[in-house]
């Protein structure tokens, strides 16, 4: 799911999070019935598109369908991204759902304790807007990956770290961020200083959702910057490898051993070190 803290994202994951699943499916049927009672539905190669975007006032019939079909290319092309960073590539179409600003958050607000912007829950549901900005490109591209990992094993339930860290690194190089910027080491320098970060055990959680906003943003924070030292250190194809890998064994243990000879802890250990 992402956060508007920072583009973060929350994986309900199904071992654990039974009741949040539940009141996320009564929520999501509750807010489908979008703004004016009905969704555009667009498609394209690989996608549905459901579009409750209220934009007929700024942008007219015109602008409407310029707004879907910026979203389905934008969409096509994480799309192919993905397959080429990460080696995921979802056979089956993947469903998005945009709603409108006011349905999303009347909907949706109720069950996290942080404003939020999207999540998946076996469809792609984002918080809209009437344009195609960065912001909203980064949460598609973003909760694209959990569509991915979703499609590709089914039912696994992943650590909080990996599922939204990949995530994370994902739909920062899709604005050609590669590497923690300045403030976000300098923020985990001094949460590290003064004991602040967060132990492996909370960050291995199916779900960061019972954490409260400032501990769900370093959550997220240090989940990015472990895969980041992955991709820095032994190179961004290494991550493809380790995805073929865990959709292989379903084991992400094991998964990490076998492509980086290591396990999470001395993922986390190595990664600390070098803060």
């Amino acid at each position: 799911m992402t956060s508007w803290l920072g583009t973060s994202a929350i994986r309900w994951a199904r071992a654990g999070a039974a009741l949040a699943l539940a009141s996320l499916a009564a929520a999501a049927q509750a807010g489908d019935r979008g703004a004016d009672g009905r969704f555009e539905k667009r498609e394209s190669s690989h996608f549905v598109l459901y579009q409750d975007v209220d934009i007929d006032e700024s942008g007219g019939l015109r602008g409407s369908r310029r707004f879907e079909q910026q979203l389905l290319a934008d969409l096509e092309a994480a799309y192919a991204r993905l397959d080429d960073l990460l080696g995921l590539r979802p056979r089956g179409p993947i469903q998005v759902v945009v709603y409108d600003p006011g349905v999303f958050d009347q909907a949706y607000a109720p069950l996290f304790r942080f404003r939020a912007a999207g999540f998946y829950s076996g469809v792609i549901r984002v918080r809209g807007d009437t344009l195609l900005t960065v912001q909203l490109s980064r949460v598609l591209h973003h909760e694209l990956v959990h569509a991915a990992l979703d499609a590709a094993a089914p039912s696994l339930v992943l650590p909080g770290w990996f599922n939204e860290g990949i995530a994370e690194w994902f739909d920062a190089r899709s604005v050609g961020k590669r590497h923690l910027g300045p403030g976000e080491l300098d923020y985990l320098v001094r949460a590290d200083q003064h004991g602040g970060l967060l132990p492996l055990a909370t960050l291995s959680a199916p779900s960061f959702g019972g954490l409260s906003g400032p501990a769900a943003s370093l959550a997220y924070l240090q989940s990015y910057g472990m895969i980041e030292y992955l991709a820095r250190r032994h190179g961004e194809r290494s991550l493809a490898e380790l995805c073929a890998e865990v959709v292989r064994s379903r084991d992400l243990e094991r998964s990490l051993r076998k492509t980086y000879r290591m396990g999470t802890g001395d993922l986390e250990a190595r990664f600390l070190a070098e803060l």
